[in-house]
């Protein structure tokens, strides 16, 4: 990709510095469930206070439609944050354009901390308006990206604005570059990619993307119910797309066009339905009993897979390769994370992960800081891996 600038080419001493990060986090009951993402913003933030520059930062939060609302206000997110920060002030705005906005800003001091309100109560924001993009660039002197879980957006805050100031990418955006670069635009290879989820529909740009870049696609979880469809094995009342088994057919044929190698199971873990602490069975691919469903990878499955990998040098890996949220049907997810963490360690293999449910995967493993990269992007990092043009990165480069 196109150079981008980093942290360290700002001079960013006296500066107001607008730090577009992504706070978007789940909460219940008031509290943050998982700070993962506060966490990993606390590098880019603690650099710029070391080097004296203002920091403002700026977050979506919710869906509130261009409309203020209490559930959606930022106010809920100034403890945690602060928490993250190993109890630094953070000053918090009203809004975050306008005279509240600017008043905070203007008292901020050298290696101070500001929040500004969601920048999503503007309907400016989501329709990437170069009015509010302007009002938002009055309040600083550089402008850094930190947010690559919302860099697949053309808002304001994401694209106009990075126009209008001098810009960098911030460490966690810079990190994820580097990652998803070294995964799949210059990896060591074989290459090897391990897709879950669902439905085929909602991956088929991400799996005929993937078919033309790596050497080995390994399909799972439910998705791997309709490819095996296709194929004329029977998986009982297994959770299949019947209107997608043409398009699965067709990328058994772009694969092998490609020289690419589809791992599908071999045996499967089995139920009469998906709840915690269901009876099960495991049986070969083919043999599913009519009233069972195939909610996990089966042993023989994991072996395959491991033993795979273990010939692979680079690994991208989107979604859980069975339903990890209803054990037991974590074991086959969980048994691979882990053999994928040995052979990180091992330094054998560079493994990236990311988007959708994969995060809590990961950490349902207890493999999250165990894997070469784990993005918490969801959105953004399957369009990358689907080889589209991010417009929040391609701003910094332009």
């Amino acid at each position: 990709m196109a150079a981008y600038k980093t942290l360290d080419q700002l001079e960013v001493a006296g500066k107001r510095v607008l730090v577009r990060v992504d706070l978007n986090v789940p909460m219940q009951d008031g509290k943050v469930t998982d700070a993962t993402r506060i966490e990993r913003l606390v590098p880019t933030i603690e650099a710029l206070v070391k080097a004296g520059g203002r920091v403002v930062l700026l977050s979506h939060f919710g869906r509130p439609k261009g409309k203020p609302t209490p559930e959606a206000s930022l106010r809920q997110l100034v403890a945690p944050l602060s928490a993250a920060l190993g109890g630094r002030t953070v000053a918090f705005a009203e809004d975050c354009i306008g005279p509240a906005a600017e008043k905070v800003v203007a008292d901020l001091r050298d290696g101070d901390v500001a929040l500004l309100e969601n920048l999503r109560f503007h309907p400016g924001e989501e329709i990437n308006d170069p009015g509010f993009a302007s009002a938002l660039a009055k309040l600083g002197d550089f402008y850094v990206n930190d947010a690559f879980s919302a860099a697949h957006r053309a808002h304001a805050s994401t694209e106009a604005l990075a126009h209008l100031l001098p810009n960098a990418a911030g460490l966690l955006m810079q990190a994820e570059l580097e990652a998803l670069s070294a995964a799949l635009e210059k990896p060591e290879r074989p290459v090897a990619a391990i897709v879950g989820g669902s439905k085929v529909s909602t991956k088929l740009d991400l799996l005929n993307s993937l078919v033309s870049k790596v050497d080995l696609l390994i399909i799972g979880g439910a998705m791997a119910n309709t490819m095996l469809l296709a194929q004329g094995v029977e998986v009982g009342k297994s959770l299949v797309e019947r209107d997608m088994l043409e398009t699965a057919q067709a990328l058994f044929g772009a694969a092998r066009k490609a020289g690419c190698t589809i791992v599908l199971p071999e045996d499967a873990v089995v139920a009469a339905k998906l709840a915690v602490g269901q009876d099960t069975t495991t049986v070969p691919i083919g043999q599913v009993p009519a009233d069972q469903m195939i909610l996990d990878a089966g042993p023989k499955t994991v072996a395959t897979i491991v033993a795979k990998l273990e010939g692979a040098k680079t690994l991208v890996w989107n979604g859980p390769v069975g339903a990890f949220e209803f054990p037991p049907f974590d074991a086959g997810t969980n048994a691979i994370a882990r053999e994928v963490a040995r052979l990180v360690a091992a330094r054998k293999l560079l493994a990236v992960a990311g988007g959708g449910d994969t995060v809590s995967a990961m950490s349902h493993a207890g493999v999250i800081d165990k894997l070469s990269y784990v993005s918490t992007a969801g959105g953004a990092f399957l369009e990358w891996l689907e080889g589209r043009e991010l417009p929040g990165v391609k701003a910094l480069t332009a």
